[in-house]
């Protein structure tokens, strides 16, 4: 079947809050044919099927649904004068900015002069956490879970054991509700949160340093076998298991184009200015760093318009920019680059700990020098993002090494 080949000035890869905010910010600042493709039918991304408030403000209640959050990016967006294009997939490259596409209409080749990834993140799904057991109905991600119950209307079950304590796993556990399902157990391989029985996120029991085991049941799952650390086993009846958190960027088609990844975040590597190290293409949300809010998303996306503005003028691209690393028990930085120019949205990097760190001191080293020594006065929790201020970053030499952030 013949391709049909066109040009755009900007292609957007996926329509979740990042690329929508991408798209609206390019279109609003007069790039005559920015082009959005989104695979699924409806554009939105995540939020589509998130039916709790507090999307669109920084507290945690009011503001808007999901859903109508996603349908307020995706009419920003056409307002500005984008082209929204769902139920197309892209496929592969035909060249440095030239993506192979399919979709309802058939096969195109399409050519941009800059091209934003905006493929999201995705849970780990139990099979990619190597839970052995049988293999039952009745097992869901976070995502898989809502789009279940909001979009499908499917039965889900009567008893659940979730597992994660990251903050999605308050929304599976809302989902459940919703549909009717109690939810008889909570688990993480943590230790317990200090005063966490005086400040109680659900009425469900939270079992920490527990990890599960085994799922059992066939054809549907009736439990889930858990071992404490201490070597005490049960196994918790229920019907569901929904598997939350864990996030994986959905970088396949980034690694289908040669983008290097970071080993940290596996998404793309990028500098401030969402620069990844493939001439042309820039990165945003969730694909650089999953789990973060939509909000976050939605304000990296604007904030990609003027470095692809620049690009789009220029044509300037910077080569060998120095790594931004971190070491254990930190588990990634982002941006993981250092750029020629900016700082990251908002003046501040985003770093995840593995454990829990009380006050804990960082310290930034270049090549010996100390770049930034400093307390940061407050708890962080493993699967909570924490940022760091990058002012120093001016002081990092854009010819040197590895500009390392370890806890001192």
């Amino acid at each position: 079947m013949t391709r049909r080949e066109r040009t755009v000035d900007v292609l957007v890869v996926g329509a979740g809050p990042a690329g929508l905010g991408a798209a609206a910010g390019l279109a609003a600042s007069g790039v005559r044919r920015v082009e959005v493709l989104e695979r699924d039918r409806d554009p939105g991304g995540i939020p589509r099927h998130c039916h709790h408030d507090g999307f669109g403000t920084r507290r945690t209640t009011g503001g808007l649904t999901g859903p109508a959050y996603a349908r307020r990016c995706a009419a920003a967006a056409e307002a500005a004068g984008a082209t929204l294009r769902t139920g197309i997939t892209a496929t592969g490259w035909a060249g440095p900015r030239t993506l192979d596409t399919t979709g309802p209409d058939g096969l195109e080749r399409i050519t941009a002069r800059a091209v934003v990834l905006a493929t999201g993140a995705r849970e780990r799904p139990r099979s990619a956490r190597l839970v052995p057991g049988t293999r039952p109905a009745g097992v869901y991600t976070t995502g898989e879970l809502q789009q279940a119950v909001h979009l499908h209307h499917q039965h889900i079950g009567t008893r659940a054991v979730i597992v994660g304590d990251e903050p999605v796993s308050l929304a599976a556990a809302e989902t459940l509700r919703t549909a009717g399902v109690r939810v008889v157990a909570r688990i993480t391989g943590l230790p317990p949160e200090p005063c966490a029985a005086l400040r109680p996120r659900d009425r469900a029991p939270l079992l920490t340093r527990t990890t599960v085991t085994a799922l059992t049941g066939r054809p549907r799952l009736t439990g889930v076998a858990v071992r404490h650390e201490d070597g005490r086993t049960t196994t918790l009846p229920c019907d569901t298991v929904v598997f939350t958190g864990d996030w994986i960027p959905d970088h396949e088609l980034a690694r289908r184009g040669g983008v290097v990844l970071d080993p940290g975040t596996r998404g793309p590597a990028h500098d401030a200015a969402y620069r990844t190290g493939a001439n042309g293409v820039f990165a945003v949300g969730s694909l650089l760093h999953g789990g973060e809010s939509a909000e976050t998303a939605t304000a990296e996306g604007r904030a990609v318009t003027a470095p692809v503005l620049r690009h789009l003028t220029t044509g300037a691209w910077p080569a060998g920019r120095p790594a931004l690393a971190v070491t254990e028990p930190l588990q990634w930085v982002a941006p993981n680059l250092v750029g020629p120019d900016g700082e990251p949205l908002p003046g501040r990097l985003t770093l995840r700990t593995g454990r829990r760190l009380t006050a804990p001191l960082l310290v930034v080293r270049q090549d010996g020098a100390v770049l930034h020594r400093g307390r940061l006065p407050r708890t962080l929790r493993p699967g909570s993002s924490f940022r760091l201020p990058a002012g120093w970053l001016v002081r990092a030499d854009r010819q040197g090494g590895t500009v390392q952030i370890t806890v001192g």
